[in-house]
């Protein structure tokens, strides 16, 4: 089963920085776009940042300047990493990562999501 795996989030005071993977499981699953979304307690799941598989980035106006997203393609990660932080940054962030997967001579596209991690800015 393909999975995609988040980590690097935790608790960090206002001003600081985090960077959050998301790495991809298994060998047969290649990413090649991804998205970083974000739910705080009470809201609807927005799109933070995003990478097309062409290198292309899109920012929420909240974030711009301030977070970046890049993905390795040679280790099937993303990262977003996360600077001046502000406690309204407070959420789950979720990776969405588009990709193709290869089993045995056949080419299936899926779009799979991470569990999620907790990145909490404390003010």
């Amino acid at each position: 089963q393909v999975q995609v795996v988040e980590s690097g989030g935790g608790l960090v005071q206002a001003g600081g920085s985090l960077r959050l993977s998301c790495a991809a499981s298994g060998s047969t699953f290649s990413i090649n776009a991804i998205g970083w979304y974000r739910q705080a307690p009470g809201k609807q799941r927005e799109l933070v940042a995003s990478i097309s598989s062409g290198g292309s980035t899109n920012y929420a106006d909240s974030v711009k300047g301030r977070f970046t997203i890049s993905r390795e393609s040679a280790k099937n990660t993303g990262y977003l990493q996360m600077n001046s932080l502000k406690h309204e940054d407070t959420a789950v962030y979720y990776c969405n990562a588009v990709g193709v997967e290869v089993v045995g001579g056949t080419v299936g596209y899926l779009e799979v999501w991470g569990q999620g991690t907790l990145v909490t800015v404390s003010s």
